[in-house]
């Protein structure tokens, strides 16, 4: 039976997750959750940071209307708040529309990076930064917090900075981003430092209270249409599944550091609860068996321009219109959005985020497992 058609899991609350720890088990009541990240988990950061905007169709199957968000709808993030009975994050930077940030605040920004970012960065709020910026929304809270009750639907209670999830979504920039400048080998060599910024950033927010965190790997940048158009144009260098080895191969490498620190931590704090989430195989199985889901295109671009079999030029973006070669072209939304595992040549479909938050649901990714920890068997909200 196709995906679509299935029913799925559904988590009531994040307790199954977080109880791997040994020394305790912690007990949630709606906690909040504040997220760092990239395009993959950017609810609207980007765009209020630099007062653009993306244009229709981006959010066309679920908000109807742009939403910051670049996807047709909702993300991996979106799903995993609702999951667990939670209100989708606002990004930090969105002042408008009264947002409340009492269940958590959203720090992802598309574009971003594990390193500084630099001149020609597409997004200034690398990791560091993000971390920042989180310490300000705890010490700004917490001055809010001491005079009185007035804004307490709006901010979250000083305990729910030790009882929060802390979220992580971060890298793909870093490790697709270098093949532009850099050889395969150092790519691989800057691994290490990568992940030590990474570490130092976890570091950091444990410092300010942070002890449950959840880790999310990085996919099969091989995979997306952007890197297959840019560096798959010698079949040699593209595997069974038509992605770019050289890519997928970086990928895997960086996961399995980023696993070794997750362990590592994990060690290192006693107190904490880490939670690695392989996202690299729930997409890579994905696309390997997209018909079996219930998709027609793996690889090929829902909203993009230039038609099969990618549908994807460099030089428009997702409902943009450009003047190409003298003519006025629009980069355009395909029919039917579900069959297509890749929105815009670079960000998933809602579809496929729903497929991937499916599989995150159910355990069998994530280590330590949790899914021998759920007893639940429920409808999700999908």
């Amino acid at each position: 039976m196709a995906f679509k058609t299935m029913m799925i899991p559904h988590i009531l609350t994040l307790l199954s997750i977080l109880t791997p720890c040994v020394n305790s088990v912690v007990e949630f009541n709606y906690p909040p959750v504040f997220n760092f990240g990239d395009s993959n988990s950017d609810t609207g950061e980007l765009v209020a940071a630099y007062g653009s905007f993306l244009s229709s169709p981006n959010g066309q199957s679920y908000f109807k209307t742009p939403s910051g968000r670049f996807c047709d709808g909702r993300l991996i993030v979106d799903f995993l708040m609702d999951a667990m009975d939670l209100p989708f994050l606002n990004s930090y930077l969105d002042s408008i529309g009264a947002p409340s940030f009492q269940k958590g605040c959203n720090f992802a920004a598309a574009g971003s990076t594990v390193l500084p970012a630099t001149a020609t960065s597409v997004s200034p709020f690398s990791f560091g930064v993000q971390v920042s910026q989180f310490g300000r929304f705890k010490a700004r809270t917490l001055e809010l917090l001491a005079k009185g009750k007035k804004f307490a639907k709006y901010i979250p209670t000083e305990d729910f900075f030790s009882k929060g999830l802390y979220m992580f979504d971060i890298g793909q920039n870093d490790v697709a981003g270098a093949f532009y400048s850099k050889t395969f080998d150092q790519i691989i060599a800057s691994i290490p430092t990568i992940l030590l910024e990474f570490e130092n950033g976890i570091k950091k927010l444990y410092d300010q209270g942070a002890r449950n965190f959840w880790i999310h790997n990085t996919g099969p940048l091989g995979c997306l249409t952007q890197n297959v158009l840019k560096f798959g144009t010698d079949p040699s260098k593209l595997d069974e599944q038509g992605c770019v080895s050289a890519h997928n191969q970086a990928a895997k490498l960086f996961n399995l550091q980023l696993h070794a620190l997750s362990k590592k931590l994990q060690g290192q704090y006693s107190d904490t609860n880490f939670t690695y989430v392989d996202i690299f195989s729930i997409k890579s199985n994905l696309i390997a068996n997209y018909s079996k889901y219930g998709f027609e295109q793996p690889i090929m671009a829902c909203c993009g321009y230039g038609g099969p079999p990618l549908n994807y030029d460099f030089r428009i973006s997702c409902g943009q219109t450009k003047i190409l070669n003298g003519t006025s072209v629009t980069a355009k939304g395909c029919t039917d959005s579900t069959d297509y595992i890749s929105w815009d040549g670079i960000h998933y479909t809602e579809a496929a985020n729903q497929f991937v938050s499916s599989q995150i649901l159910t355990g069998k990714y994530s280590d330590p497992p949790f899914s021998d920890k759920m007893p639940f068997l429920l409808k999700l909200k999908f």
